[in-house]
């Protein structure tokens, strides 16, 4: 079966491009969101359209999800038909703003639906209620693909093909899906295609590593440096080496990541040994509940991982900004459903989404204590 509403959001996108009205995508700051949004411009280009404006959030500043200064920045902007890729289905208040401020949205995401849906003119999610299809394995990359399927037909070529389940293949692996049904063939194809990659960004690592290497497990390496680019005023830079032709430029922007990947992988090790220190003086805790003002955000979600692998328990780390705090979850054991848990304590949370076993959340820095006592009788039961 079709995914729910992806036939209706293919027929209102074509018709923004053949009436010319001005489009407008924001896109995640990760692998798969920035995928996600290079895969639906290109389709769009292909289709004789343009994008209008390309934006990701900056979450360090920002947050996860459409927000407050992304709305500020584009109030003149609207009439407009403003798609959103790997978030949108947890921005309830954001999208009926968007609304007020004459744009149309469409939500692409494949996050899992919380109680109310946002009121979006389309939504495009696997996991949202009355869709009967068994893609909720996707990754956004995967579910834009199969949006660029319907959007194209017949004049989907197989070098465009080939082009975007490249990248496919990368968001699939960086966002830890299963790599089971149509995930498989998008992993085996594009990882085949990726040593000979005519990207001229993906071109640039290839070269540096050599084929070889790219062939033999080397993409992980590619995926970790695109993961480590960063978003400033919505602009990023790995989206930035997907989409420009200057070589030049290709290699200045991948020898930056790379470089920035090694800073990275220093400062996790560092995050990850303090959180274990906290660990050993209260060990029989039943989740892992750690914050600090001078944790980036960004690295949040790594060390979590790391953590919550180690030590099986469910994993929150944060960062105390002021009055508000961010933080990264992840629950990887059989049962553990992240999600679910912050659904018990969506009154005192601000924003919260992602799925079963990583997702993230916005709360109020006074409320930090509650939300943790919370969380440890939710997991007890």
């Amino acid at each position: 079966m079709k995914i729910k509403n992806l036939e209706q959001a293919a027929v209102r996108i074509q018709q923004a491009v053949e009436q010319k009205e001005r489009i407008i995508l924001y896109g995640d700051s990760d692998m798969d969101g920035i995928a996600s949004v290079v895969i639906l411009e290109e389709a769009i280009k292909n289709l004789g359209g343009e994008v209008f404006m390309a934006l990701f959030p900056n979450r360090e500043n920002d947050g996860y999800g459409i927000n407050v200064r992304a709305l500020e920045l584009l109030k003149d902007k609207a009439p407009a038909l403003f798609i959103t890729l790997d978030l949108g289905i947890a921005n309830v208040k954001e999208v009926a703003t968007a609304n007020e401020m004459r744009f149309e949205v469409i939500v692409v995401d494949h996050h899992q639906q919380l109680d109310v849906l946002p009121p979006a003119k389309i939504i495009v999610d696997p996991q949202q209620k009355g869709d009967d299809s068994d893609f909720e394995y996707l990754c956004n990359a995967g579910l834009a693909f199969k949006l660029i399927e319907e959007l194209l037909k017949d004049s989907f070529s197989r070098s465009l093909k080939d082009s975007f389940l490249e990248l496919v293949a990368l968001a699939t692996i960086a966002d830890m899906m299963p790599q089971i049904g149509e995930n498989k063939i998008f992993i085996e194809q594009g990882l085949k295609s990726l040593p000979k990659t005519f990207r001229p960004g993906l071109r640039a690592f290839v070269n540096m590593m050599g084929e070889g290497e790219v062939a033999s497990g080397g993409f992980g390496k590619i995926i970790s440096a695109l993961n480590s680019a960063e978003s400033i005023d919505f602009k990023n830079e790995a989206y930035e080496l997907l989409t420009t032709s200057s070589k030049e430029t290709c290699w200045e922007i991948s020898e930056n990541l790379l470089s920035k990947l090694q800073l990275k992988h220093q400062m996790i090790k560092q995050i990850t040994e303090e959180v274990e220190r906290r660990i050993k003086k209260k060990p029989n805790e039943t989740i892992v509940f750690e914050g600090d003002p001078a944790w980036r955000l960004v690295l949040a979600g790594p060390v979590a991982s790391v953590i919550a692998s180690k030590y099986g328990k469910p994993t929150f780390i944060f960062k105390r900004d002021g009055e508000q705090s961010y933080g990264s979850v992840r629950a990887l054991q059989e049962g553990q459903n992240s999600v679910e848990a912050m659904k018990s304590c969506a009154d005192i949370l601000l924003t919260y989404g992602g799925h079963p076993k990583a997702s993230g959340f916005r709360i109020k820095t006074e409320d930090l204590e509650q939300f943790k006592q919370r969380l440890t009788e939710y997991f007890k039961k």
